[in-house]
């Protein structure tokens, strides 16, 4: 692809002998387009990181719908008891029999079930569903086990619907979820600007058609025979992925002949920044704001799950309810295109006015001129790489977790002691964990809070006394989870009390230990997005000095904004005010650099892999989710290499681990900067001997003398070029 020949706004060939330089657009049209392009990237940043963090950085139970089965004065007195004590955190009811719990939970009409013992001091029973979502099932046994408690029960859990074997985490709904919404929206940005014809109802519906069943095809083979995480299924799947694809390619084309290229920013709102909080398929809806619980019955993205759910795991209960919320958004959609087509006509705001391929206009925003064939391809391409890198590389990393080689200290009186009590613990704990000898319970403790041992096993220090378990649930609450799980088996088989201690707790308003990881990708996604706006609205900045100020001005600045709208206004990280800004400011400046290398020299084309190196690869690599000794070993690897990790890890230990490792991780993102300006002076000469053999000039732009129309009309094509290069980097 020309780096750097763009169309011109009349949709005439490039004339290759204009000279390079800014658009000579007036003063006013010229300051609107720049707010445009910095706008752009703001909104997107903000909506999508504004909300992921308001709902989810301290999910808390609110209204939980739970069951106690019984009948009689006691079960009354104990349901009574339960809305008594937990008030709004469960909405109690009372069942006659198991069979009725348990089939109220494999309808989702309830998130667990508390059975009482037929006798004081007996077991009672937890009925917990984790096909319905493993985050809800884990909060149900948080809720009700200390109720069991409180009456000297013990407690059993039964999963009444268990999650598949390839599908160990539950999230094979949710990449498929937003597979299929990611295959409704992101086309209609592209198709906006190269292929406006293509619009038309009567030529948008059978594409979409044909596009959805590829596109579902797509991620059920991704999901099912690749992976692993999906178990035949096939044709229903089919069914329900062309329903959702096409649900959500209906509306986007509804909105796209409402507000033009701009109709991005309605889509990532619906379809990705409320979808997610409100689709329960990470965490229990039941833990949302209740704007987000309304939403969950209302939105592609729920209904698409939900009905996924349904056919995976319960055996198609409930799946026409979501069939219909889909059915609904798709037949309301083709009514009000039909309409809207009727009443103004085919054509789209600020869209060339074109009716055949025959009319030359770019493939990708801010890119060269390119002929029908090369337009069809990169509509179908760009949209297609991104579904599958998004499904395949977070599908294949998170979709079977297991523990392997997390590192832990066995911590005894002597050496000797914890040597011993290291080779009695490998035969079977070996292939989950990296068992260390040490002899002092404050090296254990450094080691820990210095994030090089997950947690520290402390032997009795005298005959019959308890062991003790250091964890940080700071450094990752799903880790510490399994330590105190694995660890209470191995004291009672060796006839210990155990007691845990977190040394590095999390805060109030951090329960989930998510926003680290929340905070790191938004620096990320602030620094290429920027590129990538830049690339596609400003085409006029070839030389890298022209890019430097803006770069730095935009790093400081969102830097700033972040850390005043996740502390200040939401509330979720406290104080590192100073440090928080400065290193989100590097982070961003140097992800900036090394993604305008490749938007520079190769077009927006270049997102795609950037995207995956910066996002999606770095995400499970950077041990924010899942624990970074659950993924795969390639993505072990990639810790210590990629700029999301290593940010993430610098907010992290900012506000947890006194700093540790602050200096390596700077070290990572500032060797991404430094290799991003090489590139940079290098796509300098390139460009400049490009220019030499007239090759990559820009095309020409109306004059200071042209009428103010043309310039006019330049500037907004320009404002619009942005938006669907904002649209491209976001999806």
């Amino acid at each position: 692809m020309d780096p750097s020949t763009s169309a011109p706004p009349d949709g005439g060939t490039a004339v290759e002998e204009a000279p390079a330089g800014p658009p000579q657009e007036d003063r006013k049209a010229r300051i609107a387009r720049y707010v445009a392009l910095f706008a752009m990237p703001f909104l997107m940043v903000t909506m999508m990181y504004a909300t992921y963090v308001g709902t989810m950085h301290a999910p808390a139970p609110r209204d939980l719908p739970v069951a106690v089965v019984g009948a009689g004065p006691a079960a009354e007195q104990l349901v009574a008891g339960m809305d008594a004590a937990l008030g709004d955190t469960v909405d109690a009811r009372l069942v006659a029999t198991e069979d009725e719990a348990v089939g109220l939970l494999k309808d989702r009409e309830i998130a667990g079930a508390l059975l009482p013992p037929a006798e004081a001091g007996g077991t009672a029973t937890i009925y917990t569903a984790n096909a319905a979502g493993a985050s809800q099932a884990s909060t149900v046994q948080q809720v009700l086990a200390p109720l069991a408690v409180e009456n000297e029960w013990r407690t059993a859990v039964e999963d009444v619907a268990p999650l598949a074997d390839g599908d160990m985490s539950g999230t094979a709904v949710l990449f498929a979820g937003m597979g299929m919404m990611l295959a409704g929206y992101v086309p209609l940005s592209l198709m906006t600007m190269s292929l406006p014809y293509l619009l038309r109802l009567r030529r948008f519906l059978p594409l979409a058609l044909g596009w959805s069943a590829v596109t579902s095809t797509v991620i059920w083979t991704i999901l099912g025979p690749v992976v692993g995480a999906v178990d035949g299924h096939y044709l229903q799947f089919l069914g329900i992925g062309m329903l959702a694809t096409g649900a959500v390619a209906l509306t986007q084309l509804l909105f796209t002949k409402l507000v033009g290229p701009l109709a991005v920013l309605l889509g990532m709102l619906l379809w990705v920044v409320f979808g997610m909080p409100s689709s329960g398929l990470s965490l229990s809806i039941h833990t949302m704001p209740g704007f987000f619980q309304f939403l969950h019955g209302v939105l592609p993205l729920p209904a698409a799950g939900e009905a996924l759910r349904s056919l995976l795991y319960f055996d198609g209960r409930g799946l026409g309810s979501h069939l219909l919320t889909l059915a609904v958004w798709a037949l309301a959609a083709l009514a009000l295109c039909l309409l809207k087509e009727r009443r103004s006509g085919h054509a789209i705001p600020a869209a060339p006015a074109v009716d055949g391929p025959e009319e030359p206009l770019p493939a990708l925003a801010g890119g060269p001129v390119r002929a029908p064939r090369t337009r069809y391809v990169a509509a179908v391409l760009f949209p297609l790489s991104i579904l599958v890198a998004v499904v395949g590389l977070m599908g294949a990393s998170m979709h079977k977790p297991e523990v392997r080689d997390m590192p832990v200290a066995v911590v005894g009186a002597t050496e000797q002691q914890a040597r011993q009590a290291v080779a009695g613990l490998e035969p079977s704990l070996g292939a989950m964990f990296d068992l260390r000898a040490l002899d002092s319970v404050r090296e254990a403790t450094a080691q820990l809070t210095g994030q090089e041992v997950a947690g520290a096993y402390v032997l009795p220090s005298a005959p019959g006394g308890g062991a003790e378990l250091l964890t940080a649930s700071a450094a990752g609450p799903s880790q510490q989870t399994i330590l105190r799980s694995v660890f209470q088996q191995v004291a009672e088989k060796q006839e210990m009390a155990l007691e845990t201690t977190d040394v590095r707790p999390l805060t109030g308003d951090d329960t989930m230990g998510s926003n680290s990881l929340y905070v790191a990708m938004s620096w990320i996604m602030a620094g290429f997005l920027i590129m990538a706006v830049l690339r596609g609205g400003a085409p006029e900045l070839r030389r890298f000095r022209q890019f430097l100020p803006l770069l730095a001005g935009w790093a400081v600045g969102m830097a700033v904004w972040l850390w005043f709208l996740f502390d200040v206004l939401i509330g979720a990280v406290n104080g590192h005010a100073g440090m928080l800004i400065g290193v989100g400011a590097a982070t961003i400046f140097c992800v900036a650099l090394a993604a305008g290398a490749f938007t520079r020299t190769i077009g927006l084309a270049a997102i795609v892999p950037v995207m995956i190196v910066l996002m999606l690869l770095g995400v499970p690599a950077s041990g924010g989710g899942l624990p970074i000794s659950m993924v795969p070993d390639v993505f072990r690897t990639l810790q210590d290499v990629l700029p999301l990790p290593a940010a993430v890890d610098i907010a992290r230990s900012l506000v947890y681990f006194d700093s540790a490792g602050l200096g390596g991780n700077l070290l990572t993102i500032a060797a991404w900067g430094g290799a991003g300006l090489v590139l940079n002076l290098l796509a300098d000469l390139w460009l400049a001997h490009r220019a030499r053999q007239g090759k990559g000039i820009p095309a020409e732009v109306p004059r200071a003398g042209a009428p103010a129309k043309a310039r006019q009309a330049d500037a907004e094509e320009q404002r619009e070029d942005a938006a669907l290069a904002g649209s491209a980097a976001a999806s």
